[in-house]
């Protein structure tokens, strides 16, 4: 099943004889997507040049947006193992599977007054992206932490002899402890060259005690010795151990230590399914808001660019088209196909849309100060803005 892909159009009602949903989604086809109103308040409008300005930072945070939803997206993915249908069914907005919420948009005006200014509402979603974008990071570092955590004690505990803990394995009386002169050594070496270790270890250097090896445990990959030397030629034994890629293990023994790497192990693997739960809700929370703050980012360009490209009186028709990503580039074309002559002419039209005067410089000005620009600034004759959720 191929992901869903969103645009956004909008366009002057006086260029349209008929019902202009109709007529667009006529234009888009319906086998290249669904074509759906979308309502746009009616916002305070302001100054040209604040315009301008809202417009850039729109734009600006729009892509912000898209990456913060990329980012809790993969989030979700990767405490989910990856699994794409358990992510999916995380994705909600408000309770709703994604695509509902956008087909069903409407402005939140409890929580983002229609009646503020166009700055402050810009203000007020700029802090709150940003603030779940942090709890969102800030949860899923504790947990990658907890997790790598984790799978550091499993490895002490279902590791080979090269990695886990010797504590359950090393019997203290074999080693020799409390000595002034001598001390053990506990060597891992591949099973492959156990015959090789015991023919030679006794010769690696200076004043290793004959015949003081004892193996103390063995697996598939690796065998353990312990060797005692005398403590002012250990360095070098141990180098030369190294050299022939025998791996030295430090240990020590503690009275109690295998019941506290037991502990430690029940702790952390609590606690790791713990902010494991808390950062898939912060995950889930994370995609509804973040994917909100986006809809909401979008409605705000398209009013903008609306007021920009067609001006006053603000009379023009928004849709909602869903389709995906390989019908999206027939889409566009047919858009443009229809309504390319807009571009002729930003403002200057007859009452059906067609082009009165042919500017050119005004055409440029617009396309080099972003106006009309689709994703990639992209210009385009008519407002249009893409959405592809990950």
């Amino acid at each position: 099943m191929q992901p869903a892909q969103y645009a956004l159009v909008s366009l002057p009602l006086r260029i349209f004889d008929d019902d202009p949903m109709t007529a667009l989604a006529a234009t888009v086809g319906r086998d290249n997507g669904e074509t759906l109103p979308f309502t746009i308040p009616s916002f305070k409008i302001g100054t040209l040049d604040a315009l301008v300005q809202y417009a850039d930072d729109l734009a600006k945070l729009n892509a912000t947006c898209e990456a913060a939803v990329a980012k809790v997206a993969d989030s979700l993915k990767s405490i989910l193992d990856g699994d794409e249908e358990k992510t999916a069914q995380q994705k909600m907005v408000n309770d709703k599977p994604t695509d509902q919420y956008l087909r069903s948009f409407q402005w939140n005006k409890v929580r983002y007054g229609v009646d503020r200014p166009l700055g402050d509402l810009i203000e007020s979603l700029q802090k709150e992206l940003q603030t779940i974008d942090n709890d969102v990071k800030a949860k899923f570092n504790q947990y990658n932490s907890v997790k790598s955590n984790l799978a550091s004690l499993q490895r002490k505990q279902t590791g080979n002899l090269s990695t886990k803990s010797l504590t359950p394995i090393v019997d203290p009386r074999l080693l020799v402890q409390d000595s002034e002169y001598l001390e053990t050594h506990l060597i891992v070496v591949p099973t492959n060259a156990r015959k090789d270790f015991l023919r030679s270890y006794e010769t690696l250097a200076p004043m290793v005690v004959p015949r003081s090896s004892v193996q103390i445990a063995q697996d598939t990959e690796f065998t353990l010795f312990a060797v005692t030397t005398f403590k002012k030629t250990s360095t070098e034994f141990l180098q030369k151990c190294r050299e022939h890629k025998w791996t030295p293990r430090q240990y020590k023994y503690v009275e109690g230590g295998k019941e506290e790497e037991q502990r430690e192990f029940d702790r952390v693997a609590k606690e790791e399914k713990k902010v494991w739960g808390e950062a898939l809700w912060l995950g889930r929370t994370g995609w509804s808001e973040t994917v909100m703050i986006w809809a909401h980012v979008m409605t705000l360009r398209v009013f903008v660019e609306t007021v920009l490209r067609y001006g006053l009186p603000l009379e023009f028709v928004c849709a909602l088209v869903k389709t995906t990503p390989k019908q999206a580039k027939k889409v566009k074309s047919a858009l443009d196909s229809a309504y390319s002559y807009l571009g002729g002419n930003a403002f200057g039209r007859d009452k059906r849309g067609r082009v009165t005067k042919d500017d050119a410089s005004l055409t440029s000005e617009i396309a080099a100060a972003g106006l009309g620009a689709g994703e990639g600034n992209e210009y385009t004759a008519y407002v249009y803005y893409e959405i592809e959720l990950p």
